[in-house]
């Protein structure tokens, strides 16, 4: 059966779209609650029927190639070369999830060492981040730091550093043990911290002695009021409370985030504490306002881009609109092709 209006070339979800996204639609978003909104998308990112439905709907390629610098590691490094021709470093990012048992944690475990030998024949500035749930923590820890010792040591080889990704709580704690054990022998891994977590000033309180390299996120994982910070203002403070200390206790920071407001806080922090603009890095994601990453690189800053490729996209695009709504607009739009 034909509805009339829904052919391709004469859509009434785009026209609408075009028309009145601004006079309608955006205002509904903020009545709802970007709270609300953010909530939503970090649940519909654990949804495996709307992963399928997402995935398989072919007008959302336009969106993922926005965020997603390919499928494969070659795809990858040469955006990493394309973007170091711009002064922007990349720290590349394998892209999946949990895995369910301990062959497919080596199985991943063996594609971050290739991506290491790749980025060390053809991106040697960049660095390789990865997620400890690939690596099999959750299903066995031990083994886990057997991978991450496996990659280290391959990383540390050809001179690639390693960035382990912070995730969601029911990993953080082992996570932060991992990281911690094989600190010792490779100190120029570094780990993520989050800002949303209730638990992080405490967490960062136990590197004092050791001084690890850091960097801090906001957080993108949907979580509990029990653990975590709901309220943006709230995260946002804390981002900010949090910035000086590693400023003054860890080597080499990093600090992701997109947050105007943030942003400038680390600049001040920085200059509070006598550090100079090659002293800590911003951080941001491939695709997520590329103004602001050329604005700083202008102003002397080193910026480093999280550049994923990989075909497991749908989590890792839902968390970003999670974190900014505004991109949720740019998802619909590309569904009804414009």
């Amino acid at each position: 059966m034909t509805v009339k209006g829904c052919a391709v070339c004469d859509h009434p979800i785009r026209s609408w779209l075009n028309t009145t996204t601004n006079q309608f639609f955006l205002p509904s978003l903020r009545d709802l609650g970007i709270d609300v909104i953010s909530h939503v998308l970090l649940r519909a990112a654990q949804n495996k029927k709307l992963e399928n439905l997402v995935s398989g709907h072919p007008l959302t390629r336009g969106l993922v190639s926005r965020y997603v610098a390919g499928v494969t590691c070659e795809e990858a490094i040469l955006v990493a070369r394309q973007l170091k021709g711009e002064g922007i470093n990349v720290s590349l990012d394998l892209l999946g999830e949990q895995v369910d048992d301990l062959a497919e944690s080596a199985a991943a475990t063996d594609h971050y060492i290739d991506t290491v030998h790749a980025i060390a024949e053809q991106a040697p500035e960049a660095t390789v981040s990865v997620k400890l749930s690939q690596l099999g923590i959750a299903v066995d820890p031990q083994v886990c730091a057997k991978n991450l010792n496996r990659l280290l040591e391959a990383a540390e080889e050809v001179g690639v550093v390693v960035e382990v990704d912070m995730e969601h709580s029911s990993v953080g704690r082992p996570t932060l043990e991992t990281f911690r054990e094989a600190l010792p022998r490779y100190p120029h891994t570094r780990v993520a911290i989050q800002a949303a977590m209730r638990r992080t000033p405490e967490d960062l309180e136990s590197f004092t002695n050791t001084k690890p390299r850091l960097r801090l996120v906001k957080g993108a994982y949907d979580e509990p009021l029990t653990r975590a910070l709901r309220d943006r203002k709230e995260i946002t403070a804390q981002y900010q409370h949090l910035t000086g200390w590693i400023l003054a206790h860890c080597p080499d920071p990093a600090f992701g985030t997109h947050d105007d407001a943030c942003i400038e806080h680390v600049k001040k922090a920085a200059v509070a504490a006598g550090l100079g603009k090659d002293d800590f890095e911003f951080q941001m994601l491939y695709g997520v306002r590329r103004d602001v990453q050329r604005q700083l690189v202008r102003d002397g800053y080193r910026v480093r881009l999280y550049v994923p490729f990989g075909t497991q996209w749908y989590p890792y695009l839902m968390r970003r609109m999670a974190e900014r709504p505004a991109n949720l607009l740019f998802f619909l739009r590309s569904l009804v092709g414009r």
